[in-house]
């Protein structure tokens, strides 16, 4: 197969013979990695539960788990969902690699829907299902929402959107949500929404495709699917803690295939995602910080803060300079958008992804200014 490099190592590739400015210590704003400490609470439950690594786990994920995830869709979207429309995950890249192949097997010519610029790993996914890519394009002039083109759509079999957004940080509403489930209904095709920054929302909580299925109607979630991490709501991308939710009867199938990957969580990392699934306190603490950080992007470079996540989609001349001489006068890492598109989406933007504490984000937004003035 042959796969795209990823956008990090094109970075370091392009880096690669630049010598950055030793007057500034490194800095990076290339990956979403929290780089906050995780929770007391849950590092307590991992070492507590160390012990259970003399067992196996359950590819279907353990009782505990699976009712921390529960509880988390029950507190965070007030969705009273069964345990056969739930599978917990090792993370979700994984799922969102493997699903698709699952998915698309059977299916001749399949046809696969995502936005542009994208997470990359949806397009590699695309590539192991042999399947045709239909790019739902994000442009400043649409406000980086995924256009809803019915002719396109009509030839589906699976469409992922990505609300919030990564890299753009645009999120969908309600009605934007219901008008793709119905268009999912209408032309029959599975649809995804891959929600790992739900719960890092700027101030008013979004709403979770799942909550737009019962608005039109659609309580059994048929051809309705969704992921969540616990990575970025929990700063704890370590804990490899994920689930697919929804279509209780492509869920039952895909469990089967599952058995066979092999990507089931050791216990001690189940009972500690349990916990941190269960628990909203802490999320609220890591959403202030990033608010307060959002709050200096706009006093320090003049930007409209988004509605969530943790990106700035930075709109410049030209992202790959950009990348060059900010690395060269300020060493400071940044991801130019090109790297995250196909066909022209993503060029005149960088993303940068402020994950740090008040005191290096700053110093980092001020290099950025710096370098614009």
């Amino acid at each position: 197969m042959n796969f795209e490099t990823y956008p990090f190592e094109k970075l370091n590739l392009l880096l690669d013979d630049i010598v950055p400015n030793g007057g500034y210590a490194p800095l990076s704003l290339t990956i979403g990695e929290p780089q906050f400490a995780t929770p007391k609470f849950i590092l307590d439950a991992l070492e507590y539960n160390a012990p259970l690594l003399n067992k196996y786990p359950k590819t279907s994920g353990e009782t505990v788990l699976r009712e921390g995830i529960l509880t988390y869709l029950k507190n965070r979207f007030r969705l009273d969902l069964e345990s056969r429309q739930i599978i917990p995950t090792f993370g979700t890249r994984e799922v969102l690699f493997n699903f698709p192949q699952f998915l698309l097997h059977d299916i001749e010519d399949p046809v696969m829907a995502f936005p542009n610029p994208f997470y990359q790993i949806y397009e590699g996914a695309a590539k192991a299902s042999r399947a045709e890519v239909i790019y739902l394009n994000l442009d400043k002039e649409n406000d980086f929402q995924p256009m809803i083109n019915e002719e396109a759509l009509s030839r589906c079999d699976f469409v992922i959107l990505n609300s919030p957004n990564n890299p753009t940080s645009s999120a969908m509403g309600m009605d934007a949500m219901k008008a793709w489930v119905q268009l999912a209904l209408k032309y029959d095709f599975v649809l995804l929404n891959d929600e790992c920054y739900a719960d890092l929302y700027l101030s008013e909580p979004l709403p979770s495709l799942l909550n737009a299925s019962i608005e039109v109607g659609n309580q059994e979630f048929k051809n309705i699917l969704v992921i969540n991490s616990i990575s970025k709501r929990s700063s704890a991308p370590g804990l490899r803690s994920g689930f697919i939710a929804g279509d209780a009867e492509i869920l039952k199938a895909y469990m089967v295939y599952r058995t066979y990957v092999g990507c089931a969580s050791p216990l001690p990392l189940q009972h500690a995602a349990a916990a941190a699934w269960a628990d909203q306190r802490h999320v609220e603490m890591f959403r202030q910080k990033y608010i307060r950080n959002f709050e200096l992007a706009k006093e320090i470079l003049g930007i409209n803060t988004p509605d969530a996540t943790f990106y700035i989609w930075l709109e410049v001349e030209d992202e790959i300079a950009f990348a060059i001489e900010l690395y060269r006068d300020y060493n400071l890492k940044v991801i130019p958008g090109s790297f995250l598109g196909r066909e022209g989406q993503g060029e005149g933007y960088v993303r940068l992804a402020l994950v740090y504490e008040e005191e290096k984000t700053r110093e980092a937004l001020e290099r950025i200014a710096h370098k614009l003035t």
